[in-house]
């Protein structure tokens, strides 16, 4: 009843608002592992770049663990009938403790302390977001709809993020040195607003109640499964190179702004600048898509960055408006990044549902998962050594070589994997017309 209504009609904006309301308290947590966390913990408590990079890089190889076990356990393990919820319930105090654990440190955290809760911290995350998005993709069966619920969960995403950047500024934080103090204001704004979320999510979003789990399959066979799925595979290619092109300039933001453009003081402005337009392209990106088709929209929205990030190396100490114009203009494709191939994530899973009778929305928003965080955890990994080989220091003065490394990987590193997604998608065969034909075969189907 709720896929044919949603079909018809379109799902109500309460329900769209409490599904995407979560992505608000999860988005300003993402933004201070990503930008605030890594420098804390190298300029602030002194960690080597290189053992933080290498940590980081391993709590993202914990996802391949973690992730699919997440998956799994919500599409074949039922708590009283629903798959998606109670793992979401159980997931929230272990997330509250480890979060406030590796935010707010005690004096004299090192190596093993920082890889200890963050591995329970990465846990704690699958087993909400799995669960999670896989709902977000059980809400809707229309390739259209789809499109409108992740750029609604999206768009409170990206204000998260927006919230994040502004709380440290508003309470005087924001300045480069107060990584740990920023860390602590965002820390209690998770804490406070995500229950409230949660809470929401449950009273507000429908989810299909299962008195019969999906039968249950050998790893190694679900695995051979989704390797024949071939839009599945073309699509996670695109999108974990594309995320190592959004990853690597967003752990070294702060780096860049603070040395190679030598205004620190421009880091808030600058990451609101680009959020900001993010969130007013939401809107525009769910429009070409719904004329154009996603996939295509969001080639085009790769190229565009590409053609943005060009400028990066040329720029230098005191480039302040022309940096900020490249922050607005990549900006404006974030939306796209954020929701289309979310979007095209949910009608590949009917491709796989229609050729194995099997719902495992969960199993593949896990590889999903491991995907978005591999692509994050390799940015520090590669990024970090790779400055500490060139001689880059965190705090002091840094020869021109080795902001020449800095900008590059800031710059033309991530052009050259969006790049790559680009030709990889170009292989995507899963078109509006396809999934039509898909929805209509697993109705006749379900009819029988």
């Amino acid at each position: 009843m709720l896929a044919q209504s949603s079909a018809r009609t379109g799902l109500p904006l309460s329900v769209l608002g409490a599904y995407g309301s979560v992505g608000l308290p999860l988005a300003a947590m993402t933004l201070a592992v990503f930008v605030y966390l890594p420098t804390f913990y190298t300029a602030s408590l002194g960690l080597g770049l290189t053992e933080v990079g290498l940590i980081l890089l391993l709590t993202r190889a914990w996802d391949m663990v973690t992730d699919p076990a997440a998956g799994w356990l919500s599409d074949h393990y039922p708590i009283g009938g629903r798959r998606r919820r109670p793992y979401v319930l159980i997931a929230l105090p272990v997330l509250a403790v480890s979060l406030y654990a590796l935010f707010v440190p005690p004096a004299g955290a090192g190596v093993t302390y920082l890889l200890g809760w963050g591995l329970l911290f990465f846990l704690a995350v699958s087993l909400t977001l799995l669960p999670l998005s896989a709902w977000g993709a059980e809400l809707s069966p229309h390739y259209h709809e789809r499109s409108r619920v992740f750029g609604a969960r999206n768009l409170f995403v990206i204000l998260g993020t927006l919230v994040a950047l502004v709380l440290p500024v508003a309470f005087g934080v924001a300045d480069a040195g107060q990584e740990g103090e920023a860390l602590k204001v965002v820390v209690w704004f998770v804490l406070l607003s995500l229950p409230v979320a949660i809470v929401l999510l449950v009273a507000v979003v429908p989810e299909r109640r299962y008195t019969t789990p999906p039968k249950a399959q050998g790893v190694r066979a679900l695995f051979g499964l989704l390797a024949d799925n071939r839009p599945f595979r073309v699509l996670i290619g695109a999108f974990l190179l594309n995320g190592l092109g959004n990853a690597l300039p967003a752990t070294l933001f702060l780096l860049y702004v603070g040395h190679v453009i030598a205004r620190p003081d421009w880091a808030g402005p600058m990451l609101l600048a680009y959020f900001a337009t993010g969130v007013a392209g939401v809107p525009l990106w769910v429009w070409l898509a719904r004329r154009y088709e996603k996939h295509r929209v969001w080639r085009g929205a790769m190229l565009w960055a590409c053609a943005m990030f060009a400028v990066v190396p040329f720029l230098g100490a005191g480039d302040v408006w022309p940096f900020l114009a490249v922050a607005v203009l990549t900006g404006a494709t974030l939306g796209a990044d954020l929701t289309l191939p979310a979007a095209m994530q949910a009608d590949v899973i009917d491709h796989d549902t229609y050729r194995t009778r099997q719902p495992r929305a969960g199993l593949y928003f896990a590889l999903w998962g491991m995907a978005t965080k591999l692509a994050a955890g390799a940015a520090v990994g590669i990024a970090f050594p790779l400055l500490d080989l060139a001689g880059f220091q965190a705090t002091g003065t840094n020869s021109a070589f080795a902001l020449g490394v800095l900008a590059l990987l800031y710059g033309v590193a991530p052009a050259v994997c969006k790049l790559a997604a680009i030709g990889v998608m170009s292989r995507y065969e899963l078109t509006r017309d396809r999934h039509d034909e898909i929805r209509a075969a697993l109705a006749l189907r379900a009819a029988e």
